[in-house]
């Protein structure tokens, strides 16, 4: 009995990856429907401005986490 669940187990596993390996080879054959996006950034992009909101958003959240608020660091 145990030999049966082992062989059902291994061909289920068999089956999936198969599976999985079919639809990848369907989906490089497949032209993607959207372009690809461009590597460069928008040419309005403040990668300055975007670090300053991404620093106050961390330390909003750290507060809200109350990381800040039982330390001896006053």
């Amino acid at each position: 009995m145990k030999e049966k669940k082992i062989a059902a187990a291994v061909s289920a596993v068999m089956a999936y990856i198969k599976t999985e390996e079919d639809m990848a080879a369907s989906m490089q054959s497949v032209s993607p429907a959207h372009p690809k996006m461009p590597e460069t950034a928008p040419a309005g992009f403040n990668f300055w401005g975007q670090s300053g909101r991404q620093s106050m958003m961390n330390m909003r959240t750290m507060m809200q986490l109350k990381s800040f608020h039982g330390s001896k660091i006053r």
